[in-house]
């Protein structure tokens, strides 16, 4: 581990980097990217999840190693960003947006980019009334929209529950001169974490498995087994997609988190997948012991400073924890800040002014947008520095 870190400091300062940056190793990326295709069933289809990997460059580059052009993205600005920078992607919203926001994204996009946005662009519809809105719209612009439907397998967060709401938003879209019905969208990353006791877990996967067939059944009815057989079926995240063994109810499986690997995709399932990013930022100031603020005019109430190392980073308070040097650990003392944070280590932590502290996210979606920068390592040197996607919720 030591001769990694090393490399990664030598890569850094021959790049004249001196300021936090969000770095990917892509030789761990491409190692990720094969354990995933070599877990997915034979003809199932990936889909990446942009949210989790909010950067175009980076998603051009797991696209083309993966042999995939599905992207899967979450809100008007996200799904505009893609649209110019991939526009031969297919994207399939992973959430439902008010209308309104769909209509922003016509509205601001030229007219050619509009149709191409119809073509390219799924949206996702959680209730016949929302779908009676996109409707609407798609009459205004003049143009047919594409829908997926969200069905409730048993996360509740929303969606239709197969049965009559999900009938309704059927018999809508088999009405509709103005939508095409192109697939659903089943999610139910709560698998891998309901407790195995009493059976919980599988009880609960054979309901999924339930609700979807349901839905799928349903679909027939009204439109066909030739159309549900060939349109999207979507299933599963990163902490999910291992679950599936054939193309029964998902032809696709979604995932972005589990190709980078931040830690609260620590699980069993991803067992085989390595740590692919990592916060690389200076230690501004380094010394040789733990001094508390003002502790000179404690009068013994505090102590002298305690031994060990105490080092101030450029920047801080991001959804990370240190890695190396080893050891390193924030102070309920010093607090927290995204400024100058104050890390607390051993006696003779190898470390001196200027050199890199590493950190591990915690999740990626959110961090990745943090950092105007993403050095990309490739073993020996940063061979390319790329830029997030604009912030966007």
């Amino acid at each position: 581990m030591q001769a990694y870190f090393a490399k990664l400091q030598k890569a850094l300062a021959a790049a004249g980097l001196a300021e936090p940056v969000l770095l990917v190793d892509r030789r761990k990326l491409d190692k990720n990217i094969k354990q995933l295709k070599r877990m997915l069933p034979r003809h199932m289809a990936y889909r990446i999840v942009a949210k989790s990997l909010p950067c175009a460059a980076l998603l051009a580059y797991i696209a083309a190693v993966a042999k995939t052009d599905r992207l899967m993205s979450f809100n008007r600005e996200m799904s505009q960003q893609l649209l110019a920078a991939l526009p031969q992607a297919d994207q399939l919203l992973g959430k439902p947006l008010p209308v309104a926001a769909a209509a922003g994204l016509f509205n601001a996009v030229p007219a050619a980019k509009g149709k191409l946005a119809a073509r390219r662009i799924q949206w996702l519809i959680d209730t016949p009334q929302r779908l009676k809105q996109y409707e609407i719209l798609a009459k205004k612009l003049g143009l047919k929209l594409r829908i997926n439907l969200e069905v409730d397998v048993g996360l509740h967060r929303g969606g239709l529950m197969p049965g009559d709401a999900l009938d309704a938003a059927l018999t809508i879209l088999a009405a509709s001169r103005h939508l095409s019905f192109a697939g659903y969208l089943g999610y139910e990353p709560h698998l891998t974490k309901i407790p195995t006791l009493d059976g919980w877990r599988r009880r609960a996967q054979k309901g999924t498995q339930r609700a979807y067939a349901h839905a799928l059944q349903q679909g027939r009815a009204h439109f066909g087994t030739a159309h549900i057989d060939t349109m999207v079926r979507n299933m599963a995240g990163s902490p999910t997609f291992g679950l599936y063994e054939d193309t029964t109810l998902a032809n696709e499986l979604a995932a972005g988190s589990a190709l980078v690997k931040p830690s609260d995709f620590d699980m069993p399932i991803l067992k085989d997948f390595e740590a692919a990013v990592l916060i690389a930022t200076p230690a501004l100031k380094v010394s040789d012991e733990v001094a508390i603020a003002a502790w000179e005019h404690g009068e013994n109430i505090v102590g002298r400073p305690q031994k060990g190392s105490g080092i101030f980073i450029h920047g801080g308070y991001w959804m990370a924890a240190p890695i190396w040097p080893k050891g390193l650990q924030t102070s309920p003392l010093f607090g927290r800040s995204s400024n100058q944070e104050f890390l607390r280590g051993p006696r003779n932590t190898p470390l001196k002014v200027d050199d890199f502290v590493f950190l591990r996210p915690t999740q990626s979606e959110a961090v990745f947008l943090q950092f105007p920068k993403i050095a990309i390592f490739d073993g020996r040197r940063i061979c390319d520095i790329w830029q997030p996607l604009s912030v966007s919720a």
